[in-house]
């Protein structure tokens, strides 16, 4: 039996599906599920790795059970247009994938499960609800309002009709209703298929255009340097701090304590008394005084050397990892698409630590045979750690998934082979010192050895007594004097790998400059809103075709614009290329009349605002996550917080504005992260405005509301509008249709649903076919 879950925002049905999982623990009552279970969440959850990995999530290959869910969730086309098919690695979070290839993707996980129990959450949430389902419980604040077969419901209640009802009024804006004769049927498969399934959600950042044609995968093993590192890395470090000012006074303090020292030793050798007949070469008092001397200006002498390179190292381990944090946070996009976390947040927590090299010395042979090995085992030790952060961090994220698919021993089974993989080249690295030290130890002991029975061999006289001894002094002193220069030696290769590293990062190109030094703009700017795309062409790399091709619209000031295609037509690509997050190849777009490649990047961020397709919310307060800059009273925040239906929300809450918001806003629903990004934007008020998507995750009355409030809060401004819901576009102005980068369609709705031959026309038939059938 199908069982539907409805109900608002809040109302409690993705924490009834939490109860259901186990993960939400129960006051009181009992549940009790039998048999096997699959879980969809709302927010798809994909791993790093291979998409048939991901379907196949632990289970066996049976290729024709395969092909069956692949056809059964409309995936077939998507790994046709995929640079390796079902083998193409997706990067961290999906971010390869659109959110639409995201959510289908987690489907096929679950219908390959073959559970007995499947468990949604708002898979769909760009498509509207299968109303034909056998029974549905409507909930409202936290309980069943209703249950009972769908037409008894419809006729008895009220909760229901308000949902059908608001979907229904969506439907009949413009008179669309009547869509039996309406041409859905001649729409191409194409179309057909990425509307019926969950279209495209866009969310790739701008990569999912590009990387159809990609002859790569978009996430590549981590850079790793071969062979000996090279002198500019050295010649870095020492000259980073101070233009490396402080590294001539430090070999000179170095070179002054090892002669002092020598003289010290040589002069107790030289004036003490071989025995007690024979006549000391200077008094006692001489004797004593001079070695004082002697160790008072070597100590002096190490003390200043350190502090020099304690100085020095400081100053550069600060300046490399403020560099480092500097060229992550000035990153482009692209950067973060291809990388995954765990590789950064292993670069950048224990290369740091490990980046006080010690003092470097010039030594001998046996080094050579050994550091090849170990530069190159300490260069996989730094590289095997970030695929365990990474994983760690997709398993927490995806606990609630793992726990209901029930897949914990696989989970913690391939931690551990993560962890061995780790351990390897490190056991590996200390057995290569052993092997060294070894070796070590035996050449200074022969050589040791050979001093003594020379010395002894040597006929009286021919030798100081006294300096003889010193020899011997020095001798039982080699042995762990030469392990200890070897292994400095050594340590400094391997470490100097860290800078190595660090340095790559610091090198990461960066994003255009915050600000410009020319003319600045009004402080009104942009006053009328108007965007024009004059000859556009945007890609993402030299190598890859165009995904905007030539691209000449005008967006007037003050107007909707609706923007609409299948998935890979450039949408997402177009509002990036606003945002500047990729930069035009050629053309130009003009704000205003102003070329927004000539401003810096926070002049033109902060007079745009968007309501992103993933909302997030930051660990904090309600307060800091809708005013994170202190810029707004709280009588305003209040009257957003009401403009966005959370008002009465928040005031239930004890503390308030001040009320805690966890990591990722996870203590609040997905449908109430996107209303508080709606309060983001109606506090900032700016004058063009993009919604990415924007009401993919509440329910139909909700996206009404949400359109309400924009055209009461942004009359006069330019939305931009990026919709899946096809009626989020008909109260448009102005709809813009793409496909593969070109504007095929543009007039008002109106107009174009006029034109039976219209795609757009032939879309909202198809759209509203299902609908109505479902």
């Amino acid at each position: 039996m199908r069982v539907a879950v409805c109900g608002t925002v809040g109302s409690g049905k993705s924490s009834l599906l939490s109860c259901i999982l186990g993960e939400v623990p129960k006051l009181s009552g009992e549940v009790k599920t039998c048999g096997t279970m699959a879980y969809v969440s709302q927010t798809a959850w994909i791993q790093s790795g291979k998409i048939q990995d991901n379907i196949l999530f632990g289970k066996e290959m049976d290729s024709e059970k395969y092909d069956r869910v692949l056809e059964w969730c409309s995936l077939k086309k998507d790994l046709e247009i995929l640079p390796f098919g079902d083998k193409t690695f997706i990067g961290e979070r999906g971010i390869n994938l659109s959110g639409g290839q995201k959510q289908r993707i987690q489907i096929a996980r679950a219908l390959y499960q073959d559970a007995d129990i499947y468990v949604f959450d708002d898979p769909f949430s760009a498509v509207d609800a299968h109303t034909g389902s056998h029974l549905f419980k409507v909930m409202k604040d936290g309980r069943i309002a209703q249950a009972g077969r769908y037409n008894e419901i419809l006729g008895s209640g009220e909760e229901l009709m308000e949902l059908v009802g608001a979907h229904q009024h969506a439907l009949t804006a413009l008179d669309v209703i009547d869509v039996a004769n309406g041409g859905s049927e001649k729409l191409s498969s194409s179309l057909s298929r990425s509307l019926s399934s969950a279209e495209e959600k866009d969310k790739q950042n701008g990569k999912e255009d590009g990387d159809k044609v990609q002859s790569g995968q978009l996430v590549q093993e981590e850079e790793r340097e071969k062979g000996r590192v090279g002198f500019w890395v050295y010649w870095k470090y020492l000259t980073l701090a101070y233009g490396g000012a402080l590294v001539p006074f430090v070999l000179i303090a170095q070179l002054l304590f090892q002669v002092l020292q020598i003289a010290s030793n040589y002069w107790m050798a030289w004036a003490s008394p071989v025995s007690e007949d024979a006549e000391p070469p200077v008094s006692m008092s001489t004797l004593i005084y001079v070695f004082v001397a002697l160790a008072v200006a070597s100590s002096l002498c190490i003390l200043v050397r350190a502090l020099l390179v304690v100085t020095a190292a400081y100053k550069t381990a600060t300046l490399l990892f403020n560099k480092m944090h500097m060229a992550i946070f000035r990153a482009p996009m692209s950067f973060f698409d291809s990388t995954p976390s765990g590789r950064i947040l292993n670069r950048v927590a224990w290369q740091v630590f490990v980046v006080f090299v010690p003092v470097i010395i010039i030594f001998l042979c046996y080094q050579r045979y050994y550091i090849e090995t170990a530069r190159e085992l300490q260069r996989l030790v730094g590289v095997c750690k970030a695929p365990i952060i990474q994983h760690f961090a997709e398993s927490i994220s995806g606990s609630t998934t793992i726990r209901s698919f029930g897949k914990e021993n696989q989970f913690v089974l391939t931690n551990s082979h993560l962890i061995d993989a780790d351990s390897r080249p490190k056991f590996y690295n200390a057995a290569a010192m052993e092997w060294l030290c070894f070796r070590l130890d035996t050449l200074s002991s022969f050589t040791f050895a050979f001093a003594l029975i020379f010395l002894i061999s040597l006929p009286t006289g021919i030798i100081d007594p006294g300096i003889a001894g010193l020899a011997v002094t020095y001798g039982l002193n080699l042995n762990t004097l030469q392990a200890w220069v070897v292994r400095s030696m050594c340590n400094l290769e391997n470490k100097i790998v860290s800078v190595e590293r660090i340095l790559q990062y610091i090198s990461i190109p960066e994003e255009p400059p915050l600000s410009t030094s020319g003319d600045k703009l009004p402080h009104n700017w942009p006053s009328e809103g108007e965007i024009r795309l004059r000859n556009l062409h945007v890609r993402y790399a030299p190598q890859l075709p165009f995904v905007l091709k030539g691209l000449s619209v005008t967006f007037p000031g003050g107007m909707k614009t609706g923007i609409v295609g299948r998935t890979g037509s450039g949408k997402s690509t177009l509002i990036q290329a606003l945002f500047r997050i990729v930069e035009p190849t050629v053309g130009q777009i003009l704000v205003d009349g102003v070329d927004i490649c000539t401003i810096g990047l926070h002049d033109l961020r902060s007079r745009l605002s968007i309501i992103p397709q993933d909302p997030t919310m930051f660990e904090g307060t309600v307060r800091s996550n809708l005013d994170p800059l202190n810029e707004y009273n709280d009588d305003q925040i209040w009257e957003s917080l009401d403009n966005c239906q959370l008002g009465d929300e928040v005031r239930r809450k004890e503390l308030k504005l001040d009320s805690p918001v966890i990591e990722n806003g996870e203590n609040w629903s997905v449908g109430q992260l996107q209303l508080v990004c709606l309060g983001r934007v109606i506090l900032k008020q700016t004058k063009i405005l993009v919604l990415d998507e924007a009401t993919a995750s509440v329910d139909t009355a909700t996206d009404n509301m949400i359109q309400r409030t924009l055209r009461e809060n942004f009359s006069e401004a330019t939305v931009i509008t990026i919709a899946h819901r096809i009626t989020s576009v008909l109260d448009s102005d102005m709809v813009l249709l793409l496909d593969d980068g070109v504007a095929v369609e543009r007039d008002s709705p109106a107009n174009l649903l006029e034109n039976k031959s219209s795609l757009f026309s032939k879309l909202v038939a198809e759209y509203t076919m299902r609908a109505t059938h479902s």
